[in-house]
């Protein structure tokens, strides 16, 4: 595994669901000439705008946004796409003569672009169709039993319905015959052995996470609310008449789209009789984005370097530009 490549100064901004990234990062736009990266997994999907709560028209026009809609939900879009596509764009941006801004929730990409990636082996359809068809008879308690035998390490942090993290590490398994611990480890060991280099200069990375859990799940309720009296159902419905989308996607697994698309298959399945049962649907997206939520503040928090601002207080936006002001370099 080869060392991150040296990047110029970026700004990177964090956070969990519904912590208010989108309007702090809008903030700063006003305040510093910046381009913004967006660090989030789902909104490279296009036609995925209500459920990923991805800016809007007038909020993309205020400041030039990469990495949106630069994908159709057939293709999936990994980690080591992002950290190519962003190592570009840090240049560019820099080179322009502006402040590239990272903003977004999917840790593992603000990871491997900080880290680096490991040379694991790249996906196989083959191989997980073959584990998605043995979930559907046994469940993913039993691969997650299955993976206890051959990588205890990986299956002991892992929950038994973690679906898609034990599919990945069985996938890895079967390819190579080695657990996916092993390749973490060798990664720890190629860091260690070159020596700790501070790139903390070369970023400055800052985390919005609120105080009280409280205050985010009632924005997380809000937003779920809001999307489903916008239209979030018949986007999904569109999605599912293209034909080409089916749920073990990673665009289709994205927060809300899977339980979306779980409800109105079970409709269809009733004979699609009757009102769909929109309640259902709203619960269970609620407490998958709260799930999601608490995942991104696990992430963040092993993350030592970040610079924490509370996301609930009233001013929690003039926080954020205030610490921006003592981590950019004076010449950005």
């Amino acid at each position: 595994m080869a060392a991150p490549d040296a990047l110029p100064f970026c700004l990177c901004l964090a956070g969990p669901t519904a912590s208010g990234k989108t309007a702090a990062a809008l903030a700063i736009a006003q305040e510093h000439a910046c381009e913004i990266i967006s660090v989030d997994s789902a909104l490279v999907y296009r036609g995925m705008d209500i459920g990923t709560a991805k800016p809007s028209a007038l909020e993309q026009a205020q400041v030039p946004h990469h990495l949106i809609d630069i994908r159709d939900p057939p293709h999936a879009y990994s980690a080591a796409d992002f950290v190519r596509d962003a190592q570009g764009l840090i240049r560019d941006i820099a080179a322009r003569g502006k402040l590239p801004l990272l903003v977004g929730g999917t840790m593992l990409y603000f990871k491997a672009l900080f880290d680096g990636l490991d040379d694991m082996p790249a996906a196989n359809p083959t191989i997980r169709a073959e584990l998605e068809a043995q979930a559907t008879v046994k469940g993913w308690p039993a691969l997650h039993a299955e993976l206890a035998l051959v990588d205890p390490v990986t299956a002991a942090r892992l929950a038994p319905l973690d679906s898609q993290r034990i599919q990945r590490a069985l996938e890895v398994f079967r390819i190579s015959g080695l657990p996916l611990s092993h390749f973490h480890a060798t990664q720890n060991a190629i860091k260690t052995e070159a020596g700790h280099v501070d790139s903390t200069r070369a970023r400055a990375l800052i985390s919005l996470e609120p105080l009280e859990r409280s205050w985010l799940h009632n924005r997380i309720v809000q937003r779920f609310d809001t999307m489903l009296a916008q239209g979030f159902l018949d986007e999904v419905r569109t999605l599912r008449a293209r034909g080409d989308l089916h749920p073990n996607l990673p665009s289709m697994r994205c927060v809300g789209y899977r339980q979306a698309w779980e409800a109105l298959d079970a409709w269809e399945a009733a004979g699609a009789k009757g009102a769909l049962p929109l309640a259902d649907l709203r619960e269970l997206g609620i407490i998958a984005t709260r799930q999601l939520a608490k995942r991104q503040i696990t992430w963040l928090r092993s993350m030592p370097e970040r610079q924490v601002v509370q996301a609930d207080q009233p001013d929690a936006v003039q926080v954020v530009l205030d610490s921006i002001r003592r981590l950019i370099p004076a010449s950005t």
